[in-house]
This record gives structure tokens, C-alpha cells and sequence, in this order.
């Protein structure tokens, strides 16, 4: 790996974790929270928590894991061209998936439903509940226990929470900042107002980056769409033109396969020499100065976001929006729904460990708990214990 630049996250200048530890021999900090992530329960269970499609659809469509791999294989690649240290890039992109539940945002959607009178729920502070408190496999301490910077890139990957008078910002602004949080802030000054480092600005991009490309190429293969409706969107119109110029009687998955690596690259490009120029213009000489630029420095630049907003109304109406998709996700929210209602009913439906896990120590109480249960389920085991519950036929055929 070549020296890091300037403004990169330095490993030896980590403000450290929030249990002191002895380092680790022959690894950074930020190689130890990437190995932390991976061997997490959390981590595993992502192998059966679906992206749009539902596992049981086939075996060949992207699961949270895969997605994430993705993503991580993207960010790193980016991190190595821009100087930016790969290790916490790494941790980053396979973690930042780890508070999803079951059945992709509609889930997500169910659950914050369910959860109204009790905070509701957001994936990205489920991800902080994840590896500050919901992982127990240490003796000394709850959590995963990462870094200061780690745990800052997955609160704040998208930019900053709050403004400088502490009010929260985006999607947080008209129900203010889960308690997850503001508690965790509260202990440890995660810099809600400031922008996060590149790392986590690249990892951001890398995740929008993976998940548009590869929803195109799982649209393709579940047949909501086919290849010719692409000729004229952004992107991917280009993609394929290139494509069928340099062989224009491939196959389908090959035809399929080099659109969609065509449209990855182009993004990709994109964002390197956006942020090249910017780091020219603006001239960063540490991660802090990154963080105070009151701006992003990792970024698509504005055509790039206007043809990804194209894109995704075209995904979003052939995909998203699908019949078939819509009524696997409202199938899929009722499960969640059912099994809320139950556990809340009755907690000795809950397995004995999660029954028997101290409450004292979080305000939210028992439907907080149900909500980490329930988040924390892969679909299948939803899908299984919605039926030992109810006794139905599956809901999924």
C-alpha cells in the first residue's frame, strides 16, 4: 500500500475506543475493528437478510452480505486510489449494513411502525445498539468496542446529524436523533455537527455506487424489466451501447454482466476525479481539517448526481414498485407486525436469553428488547417462527 495522504484516518492518531485495551500485536486499530465486524454474529446473519428479493426467490439474487462484500470490495479499490487508509474503509463498508432487519426496508418500515410510541426505529442507530451493546462476546465489555473513528464513520457516513446549534438535520429533523444516539454521544462526543472523515464519505458512495448497479443487475435477472428498457436512461444506456459496439451478438448474461461492470466503473471514475479536484481546491492537511470543511470532499460530481437520480426513479418504478416486489414486502410487514404484537402479548414466546437480558439500563424497556429481537432475525427464521406462532400456510410461496 502507498503512503497514505495527508488528510487520510491515521491508525496510530485513533482517539481510541471507549474500553481501553492493550494494542493489538501485527494489527492497526483499524485493521482489529475489521476483524471485530467479520467475525460478529451480526455479520454472519446478513448472509440471509435479502436486499429487495425475498431468499426463498433464488439463490442467485444479493443478500446483505453479498451487498456488503460489494461494497467493501468498491470502497477499498476507491480508498487505494485516493491514498485513504483501506483498513477502516473496510470496516466501515461490512459494517454498515448491520443494524438492517429482515425483508430489506420494508421491514424496516414495519418496525418503526410497531415501535411509534417507543422511539421507533432506524437502521443506522440499530447498527450503533449492534456493536456498542448487542454483540456479547467479550468478557470485558458489551459491543464490538471500535474505534472512536469507526463508530463516528457509521453514525455520521452520510454527513452530519446536526447543525452547530444542535438541531438535527434530514431525515432526523422532524423526529429528532434516535436514542441510541444521543446516548452514545452523549458518553462519547461522536461530533454529530461536523462532517466524518473520507473514509467514510467514500464508503457512503461506495454503498450508493454497489446498490445501484447491482438492483439493476437483479431486476434483470428476476425479469421486472429487460435489458432494452435501459437504452435510454443514464448510465446504463451508455453501458450497453458500448457494450453491443464492441460485440453485439453476446449472450445475455454476458451482455448483462459487462453493462453493469461498465456502470460501476463509470461511477467509480467519476467520484475519483471529483475528488481529486476538490482536494486540489480545497487542500486538506489532516483528517480534522477534512472534518471542518463544512462540505463533502468525497463526491459524485453534479452530472454523476443527477443521472443516479434518473436511474433510480427508473428502478424504483420498474423494481421497487413492482407488483411482485410490493406484495412480498407487504407480506413481509405483516410478519413483522404479528410477531411484534406477540412477543408484547406474551414475553414467553421470546427465547429464554433475550427474556432474561437486563433491562435496567435502557430507558426505551421490554419493546425496545422485542425490537432488537425481531431486528436481528434473518428472514427465514421470521418466515419460521411467524408460522410456529400462527400455524398459517407460508405466507411466501
Amino acid at each position: 500500500m502507498s503512503a497514505l495522504a495527508p488528510y487520510a484516518c491515521d491508525a496510530a492518531a485513533s482517539r481510541g475506543r471507549f474500553h481501553a485495551e492493550p494494542a493489538a500485536a501485527g494489527r492497526s486499530p483499524f485493521q482489529r475493528d475489521r476483524d471485530r465486524v467479520i467475525h460478529s454474529t451480526a455479520f454472519r446473519r446478513l448472509m440471509h437478510k435479502t436486499q429487495v428479493f425475498v431468499a426463498h426467490e433464488g439463490d442467485h439474487f444479493r443478500t446483505r452480505l453479498t451487498h456488503s462484500l460489494e461494497v467493501a470490495q468498491i470502497a477499498r479499490s476507491m480508498a487505494r486510489a485516493l491514498q485513504l487508509d483501506e483498513d477502516i474503509t473496510e470496516a466501515l463498508a461490512l459494517a454498515h449494513d448491520l443494524g438492517h432487519t429482515p425483508f430489506g426496508h420494508a421491514g424496516e418500515r414495519a418496525l418503526d411502525a410497531c415501535m411509534g410510541d417507543h422511539g421507533g426505529f432506524e437502521h443506522n442507530a440499530q447498527t450503533l445498539r449492534i456493536v456498542t451493546r448487542l454483540e456479547r462476546r467479550y468478557a470485558a465489555f458489551d459491543g464490538l468496542n471500535l474505534t472512536w473513528e469507526t463508530l463516528e464513520g457509521l453514525v455520521k457516513h452520510n454527513g452530519p446529524l446536526v447543525d452547530a446549534q444542535g438541531r438535527p438535520l434530514g431525515k432526523y429533523a422532524s423526529r429528532g436523533l434516535p436514542l441510541a444516539i444521543r446516548v452514545f454521544d452523549r458518553a462519547n462526543d461522536l461530533e454529530l455537527a461536523s462532517w466524518p472523515s473520507a473514509e467514510a464519505q467514500l464508503t457512503a458512495l461506495a454503498d450508493d455506487i454497489a446498490y445501484n448497479a447491482h438492483d439493476l443487475d437483479d431486476g434483470l435477472r428476476a425479469g421486472l424489466f429487460d435489458i432494452i428498457d435501459l437504452g435510454d436512461i443514464p448510465l446504463a444506456g451508455p453501458a450497453l451501447a458500448d457494450v453491443l459496439a464492441l460485440k453485439g451478438d453476446l449472450e445475455r448474461s454476458r451482455l448483462v454482466h459487462e453493462t453493469v461492470r461498465r456502470i460501476i466503473s463509470t461511477m467509480v471514475e467519476d467520484v475519483l476525479a471529483r475528488t481529486r479536484r476538490n482536494v486540489e481546491r480545497l487542500k486538506p492537511q489532516s483528517a480534522a481539517e477534512v472534518r471542518a470543511l463544512g462540505r463533502p470532499l468525497v463526491e459524485f460530481s453534479a452530472q454523476m448526481r443527477e443521472d443516479l437520480r434518473i436511474l433510480q426513479l427508473f428502478l424504483k418504478r420498474h423494481m421497487y414498485h413492482h407488483p411482485r416486489v410490493q406484495d412480498a414486502m407487504a407480506r413481509a410487514r405483516r410478519i413483522l407486525r404479528d410477531l411484534f404484537a406477540a412477543y408484547m402479548n406474551d414475553p414467553q414466546l421470546m427465547p429464554a436469553d433475550w427474556r432474561e437480558t437486563s433491562l435496567a439500563h435502557d430507558a426505551s424497556g421490554f419493546p425496545r428488547q422485542v425490537c432488537d429481537f425481531i431486528a436481528g432475525m434473518t428472514d427465514r427464521y421470521a418466515m419460521m417462527q411467524h408460522r410456529k406462532l400462527f400455524d398459517l400456510d407460508p405466507l411466501f410461496r
